[in-house]
C-alpha cells in the first residue's frame, strides 16, 4: 500500500521547544528513507509547560487535523508513517485508527505506560495521559475505542501505581527490556497486524537526546530486533516522537533511529 508521511508540527504538551526542533529533522530523515515528501500538521509554537487540560486545550485544533489526516489516509488504504513531537498526538491518532482497523495491535515502545488520567495523574503532564484517552480511560474529545487487549507495552520500565495495577492484573501486555525481548514479543502479538508506536526514551540515556532519561533502556539493536520481529506481521502505521535536538540542529540523531527502524521501513516497500 501507498506510504503518507506527516509531520506533526505543532506543539502538543510540550515543556520545552525541543521536540518541536528535531520533528523537522526526523519527518526529513524518513522521507530520504521512503523517497515520501511529508504533509506537515501545525506549526511550533511556543511550549506552555502548563498543566493538562490548558495544554490539551491548546492542542485540540492541531490534534484535530491530525485526526482528520489520519481518516483521509486511512481512507485511501495507504499506510500512515509519523514523525511526530510529543506522545500526546496519540491521543489523536489512536481513535481514528481504532475506528480503521479495530483488529491491530498497538505496540507501545516507550519508557513510560502513559496510562494516567486525571484522576490519578501526580505530575499533570498531558504525555502521560497519551494511551490512556484512547483506551476510553477519560474523555478527551477526540475520541477513543482503542482496546485494552490492542495494546502491547515494550520497553517500558517506569510505572506509576495504577498503571502497574493494569498490567499485573493482565489487563494491558508488557514486554520489558531483556536480551531476548523481541522474542518475547513475536509470542505477544502472535501474528496479529501491529501500529508502532516509539518514544525515543525507551532507549537506553544518551542513546539519542530526548526529554526523560529513565535507566537501564533498549539498544538501538535490540530496537531493531523487535522491529524485525513486527515485520513478520502487516504494518498498519507507524509514528516516531519524543526525539529531542540542541541548538545545533544535528540531524545525525534522527538518521540513526531511522537506520535502526530500517525492518519497519523495508516491510512498507511494495513487494
Amino acid at each position: 500500500m501507498p506510504i503518507a508521511l506527516t509531520h506533526f508540527a505543532a506543539r502538543a504538551g510540550d515543556h520545552n521547544d525541543r521536540a518541536m526542533a528535531a520533528s523537522p529533522l526526523l519527518a526529513a530523515a524518513l522521507g530520504r528513507r521512503l523517497g515520501v515528501p511529508p504533509v506537515v500538521v501545525g506549526h511550533p509554537e511556543p511550549a506552555l509547560a502548563s498543566g493538562w487540560h490548558e495544554e490539551l486545550d491548546a492542542a485540540t485544533p492541531a490534534l484535530s487535523a491530525m485526526a482528520r489526516r489520519y481518516d483521509q489516509i486511512f481512507d485511501a488504504a495507504d499506510t500512515p508513517v509519523a514523525a511526530i513531537s510529543r506522545c500526546a498526538v496519540a491521543i489523536a491518532t489512536m481513535p481514528v485508527l481504532a475506528r480503521h482497523r479495530p483488529d491491530a495491535v498497538v505496540v507501545w515502545f516507550d519508557a513510560h505506560a502513559d496510562l494516567n488520567t486525571p484522576e490519578n495523574t501526580t505530575s499533570g503532564y498531558l504525555g502521560g495521559l497519551a494511551l490512556s484517552a484512547p483506551l476510553g480511560l477519560w474523555q478527551s474529545g477526540l475520541g477513543d475505542g482503542l482496546a485494552l487487549g490492542n495494546v502491547v507495552l515494550v520497553g517500558t520500565r517506569d510505572f506509576d501505581d495504577p498503571e502497574q495495577q493494569l498490567v499485573d492484573s493482565g489487563s494491558v501486555a508488557h514486554v520489558p527490556v531483556s536480551a531476548g525481548m523481541h522474542d518475547e514479543l513475536r509470542g505477544v502479538i502472535a501474528g496479529r497486524p501491529v501500529y508502532i508506536h516509539i518514544d525515543c526514551d525507551v532507549l537506553d540515556p544518551g542513546v539519542v537526546p530526548t526529554d526523560y532519561l529513565v535507566p537501564e533502556g533498549m539498544s538501538l539493536g535490540q530496537l531493531t530486533d523487535c522491529c524485525a520481529v513486527l515485520a513478520e506481521s502487516q504494518i498498519v502505521g507507524i509514528e516516531v516522537g519524543e526525539l529531542e535536538t540542541g541548538a545545533d540542529l544535528d540531524p545525525g540523531p534522527a538518521d540513526r533511529l531511522v537506520a535502526a527502524i530500517e525492518p519497519l521501513l523495508s516491510g512498507l516497500e511494495p513487494r
